[in-house]
């Protein structure tokens, strides 16, 4: 029993030494990845130089082992037409024993060494490499990259893009370089029996070439095209599953179904395209593959009849061209699933390898705990637009003082949080931290300073304690129980149980915490930002969502989370924003009133507005949140 669990530890050992060769989550200092396919490719394929490096020789042999079987075959053959049965053995013992052992030995361990190196050594971790490289340079990229794609999209990019790349290099230093070698040897045994016969591969290989020249750019065009397009209908179809609540209550007319089914009306129609330019190139190889064989027929039969040939020798030349029509025809669908590939790579590469437009400087200071002094120095930002956003706004909040950020919607409320947050870059003017421009300061320890709870509650499809602790990490379980205890969470976190049988802190809340109620996502939201206990609080009507007594509660242990802390609130329920030390009130961008709630009532200007069209607290519906 104990001989057998060594022998199995010996060879689990052996498979993850071979599994480990590639590093899958290995990383480069290169900040962007080449934008090309070529360059993109071949930037991957230096990472793993030693493997690709085996790979191109076993692929060698693979196609030498091909072509010497067919020559083995001829010579056995020539063998039993010459030699007596009762000593064939004993006078060709050798060249008997030498064609067994490339057929039992060689060709077994190359093809088993090929199989390994391919799908054990290469395939998982160096897929997953690329895909952990392009990972990480996405998740670099700022909020605006988001907002401007489907995140299905950019996903199926991701994970395209480490496959294609992975494919691509397999079949040419695997399938193409075996094909090419065994052409080699083919042209030159063919040669050597008939100098006609390498005429006739030769053209044979120039027409092959002719139709790689004209048939195939219009294949890669096609293949682009649809990778781009398959791409689009799974964003479609994702944005559709993410957003499904909102598909459920207006989409009635089934417009959903138009808008997928659209896009799935643009993948058929670039397949069907497709599909064209790989029948004109298949119809090609099997026109031309036809001719070289009868050709090749014909004269090793004319020269058996003049006694110039053997019979083993027509063998050996039949064998080898049925084995290059064979392997052309497979070769041509290499071919086409090399473009497709490239051009998934270069489709994929215009996602991952763009230069994010928000980017640390070389020299950013790590800033590691804020007083909480905020000032905007005459900014403007607009979006990329002429106007009409913000324009030479000026504004300081001191460390320790509690601001309201008050207006109509559309007045720059989230947009000042934003710039604050870096989301954005100004596009004039300069934000600053402690006197620190926010752009001088690395993008993690800036928002490490923030603790944010927004009206609509950001949560991760993971377990309640996961979206808990992602504002500590390493956070201890007594921590993330003692703020689910202040944000009045506990007790309904331990009733909650998901569909996996998960109940409590384990439980998972679905994607953007779908299974929990608006209250109870809040609550969790509020939990994770009294665990992360930043110096400047971001409330963006935080506690709406909740009944009256829930927020008593919670607005007590709130009171106590903002002392010695700058809070900015974006309030849109006026009356919670009475006992703040600063009402700044925006319209259009602009700071047009500020002050205390009392003194502001009684200047009657537009916050005066604002508060008489309240009813019951809540601001009506065209002055609604953002």
């Amino acid at each position: 029993m104990k001989a057998e669990e060594k022998k199995s530890d010996k060879a689990e050992l052996l498979w993850s030494r071979a599994e480990s060769t590639i590093d899958a989550f290995g990383d480069t200092d290169v900040p962007v990845l080449p934008k090309d396919a070529a360059r993109f490719i071949y930037f991957f394929a230096k990472q793993a130089k030693g493997p690709f490096l085996l790979l191109l020789i076993i692929g060698g042999l693979v196609g030498a082992v091909d072509a010497g079987l067919y020559w083995g075959v001829g010579r056995l053959i020539d063998l039993l037409d010459t030699a007596s049965p009762a000593t064939l053995i004993a006078d060709h013992w050798h060249e008997l024993a030498a064609l067994a052992l490339l057929v039992l030995v060689v060709r077994s361990i190359v093809m088993v060494a090929n199989t390994v190196i391919e799908e054990q050594v290469i395939t998982p971790a160096f897929y997953q490499r690329v895909r952990w490289q392009a990972f990480r340079r996405v998740m670099d990229q700022p909020y605006e990259f988001y907002q401007n794609d489907f995140a299905g999209r950019i996903a199926t990019k991701i994970m395209q893009g480490g496959e294609a790349t992975g494919d691509f290099i397999i079949s040419i230093l695997q399938t193409t370089w075996s094909f090419l070698t065994f052409l080699l040897l083919a042209g030159t045994i063919l040669t050597a029996l008939d100098p006609l016969l390498g005429v006739v591969l030769a053209l044979w290989v120039g027409a092959y070439l002719l139709i790689a020249r004209y048939l195939l750019p219009p294949l890669r065009e096609a293949g682009r095209r649809r990778a781009d397009e398959r791409s689009v209908l799974s964003g479609r179809m994702v944005d559709a599953f993410t957003n499904i609540m909102a598909v459920k209550l207006y989409d009635s007319g089934r417009r959903e179904h138009g808008y997928v089914r659209e896009g799935m009306a643009r993948l058929l129609h670039a397949s069907q395209i497709a599909g064209r330019a790989v029948t004109r190139v298949r119809g090609m190889v099997f026109i031309v593959n036809g001719v070289m064989m009868t050709a090749v027929g014909a004269i090793s039969v004319m020269s058996w009849m003049e006694g110039n040939t053997t019979s083993g020798a027509i063998a050996a030349a039949m064998g080898l061209v049925l084995r290059l029509n064979q392997m052309s025809g497979y070769m041509m669908f290499n071919i086409n699933g090399l473009i497709r590939s490239y051009a998934t790579v270069q489709d994929a590469t215009t996602i991952i390898s763009q230069r994010p437009a928000i980017q640390d400087k070389p020299a950013a200071k790590v800033l590691d705990h804020a007083e909480g002094h905020i000032r905007f120095d005459n900014v403007t930002f607009n979006y990329g637009k002429e106007g009409g956003i913000i324009e030479n706004l000026n504004l300081e909040i001191l460390p320790g003082e509690r601001v309201a950020l008050v207006g109509p919607s559309g007045a720059g409320k989230t947009t000042i949080v934003n710039l604050m947050l870096r989301l954005f870059d100004v596009e004039g003017g300069r934000v600053l931290l402690d006197g620190n421009d926010i752009r001088d300061l690395t993008q993690a320890s800036l928002r490490g300073q923030f603790g944010v709870v927004s009206q609509e509650p950001i949560l991760m499809h993971r377990s309640i304690r996961d979206n808990i602790a992602y504002g500590k990490p390493g956070a201890t379980e007594e921590e993330i129980i003692a703020a689910a205890r202040r944000a009045s969470a506990h007790d309904f976190i331990l009733r909650v149980q998901d569909p996996k049988g998960r109940t409590g802190y384990d439980a998972h809340v679905g994607e953007r915490g779908v299974k929990l109620s608006g209250g109870q996502r809040q609550r969790i939201a509020i939990a994770r930002m009294m665990l992360k206990n930043a110096p400047i609080l971001i409330l963006d009507e935080a506690t709406s969502a909740l009944d009256s007594e829930i927020e008593s509660v919670i607005q007590e242990n709130l009171e106590k989370l903002m002392e010695g802390k700058t809070v900015i609130a974006i309030a849109h329920r006026l009356s919670t924003i009475a006992a703040l030390d600063r009402v700044i009130v925006l319209d259009k961008g602009r700071i047009v009133e500020e002050g205390r709630h009392e003194d502001l009532l009684q200047s009657g200007g537009l916050y005066a507005n604002l508060w008489k069209r309240q009813s019951g607290g809540f601001l009506v519906d065209r002055i609604a949140a953002e």
